[in-house]
């Protein structure tokens, strides 16, 4: 369907609060809990990352898809988001690389967007308030009344699988050269992949796992089988492991007590085992602490971390709207890093196990790769155990 120049599009939220703009991408209505990110750059990496998989997501950067759209910079073969908020969006991509801009692209995966809204005071009303359910709707036929019903009608995420609806439907291998794009990317710069004969082989958990998660862990010796979320213990056994690696994902992760019931399985085997951000809580849980939901989450490219082991600290970026309860956690278990803004739980690990996590991304595209080292140390206690 042609959109008309210059449409309405709506943004209405939980607590009543209604923002206008202009209408970008599909035609329709998204329903979604509204979050803001901070990062100023990688709006296709945040696009396309599962782990917004029932989110709307406010940029707070102010101007979004200047350098358009390409398949190499995409975190899965498909965005996510229920809907995109943004203070100004480009008609046009200035970049080589860059296939089609932003607008189309949403349009083709049917992800509605909205510009010309004050981003500055939306983020602060989400401080504020805390996150909640919202619509985004670019539909012309869709009146504000329907908007606010459909979105008190919208069950939230709380207490929601929704790693069934990210994760692979059957296993695959991922090697060094698999994705269209492949660098090893650290301190120093870009650097053409190493050639590694001895690969040991991870299976990886899917519970939305990002290309450039696969991507690192190839970089620095694995050779990976990734695996749906719900896979049996024993299936994953019989594969014969070197390592586990947790995946990131989307959601709750107090309703995915399968997944905890397969990690505290793995637990019980002397496997050397790596979790990021849903990992990580999904690693929690498995050793009986618990979780819980945020006011607004971390979502963006520039939280400090501290490592408490070495006391330097890392800029770290971030996804997520639920955390480990640093309370909970049984004594087996030794924080590793904390969040310098709030003092949430970063990073932890089994005091007796070759086994850790952290909250963040060391993997994150376009950056910072600060913390990229974990990839090169879960490597190396793969190599130690065996």
């Amino acid at each position: 369907m042609e959109r008309k120049p210059n449409a309405t599009a709506y943004l209405v939220l939980e607590d009543g609060t209604i923002w206008s703009g202009q209408a970008h991408g599909a035609i329709v209505t998204g329903l979604g809990e509204v979050v803001f990110n901070t990062s100023m750059t990688g709006y296709q990496e945040i696009i396309t990352d599962p782990s917004y998989r029932g989110q709307i997501v406010i940029m707070t950067a102010s101007h979004i898809g200047n350098v358009g759209m390409n398949p190499d910079d995409e975190e899965s073969e498909r965005p996510w988001l229920s809907g995109l908020v943004a203070r100004a969006i480009s008609p046009v991509a200035s970049n080589w690389r860059a296939k089609e801009t932003l607008s189309p692209y949403l349009a083709r995966h049917g992800i509605p967007a909205i510009s010309g809204v004050d981003t500055r005071a939306l983020t602060l009303h989400i401080r504020e308030k805390g996150a909640m359910r919202a619509a985004i709707s670019t539909d012309p036929n869709a009146s504000l009344v329907s908007l606010r019903r459909q979105v008190q009608a919208w069950p939230g995420l709380d207490g929601r699988d929704l790693v069934q609806e990210v994760t692979t439907v059957a296993p695959y291998t991922w090697q060094a050269g698999s994705g269209t794009w492949e660098l090893l990317a650290d301190s120093q710069g870009a650097h053409q992949l190493p050639d590694i004969t001895d690969r040991v082989h991870v299976i990886v958990y899917d519970f939305g796992v990002k290309r450039n998660i696969l991507r690192r862990l190839a970089a620095h010796g694995a050779r990976l089988t990734v695996v749906p979320a719900n896979t049996p213990v024993e299936q994953v056994l019989s594969l014969r492991p070197d390592g586990i690696f947790l995946s990131n994902g989307p959601g709750d992760p107090a309703a995915l007590s399968y997944a905890a019931g397969a990690v505290a399985e793995l637990l019980t085997h002397d496997i050397p085992l790596f979790g990021i951000c849903l990992g990580h809580q999904i690693l929690a849980l498995a050793t009986g602490a618990e979780t819980y939901k945020m006011k607004f989450g971390h979502h963006g490219g520039n939280q400090p971390v501290k490592d408490a082991l070495s006391g330097r600290v890392q800029i770290t970026a971030q996804n997520h709207s639920y955390a480990v309860a640093a309370d909970s956690l049984p004594p087996e278990i030794k924080v590793t890093h904390w969040n310098l803004n709030d003092g949430t739980v970063e990073g932890m690990q089994l005091r007796n196990k070759p086994v850790f996590s952290v909250q963040y991304h060391p993997e994150a595209s376009p950056g910072p790769h600060d913390a990229d080292y974990f990839f090169e140390q879960f490597i190396q206690a793969i190599r130690h155990a065996g």
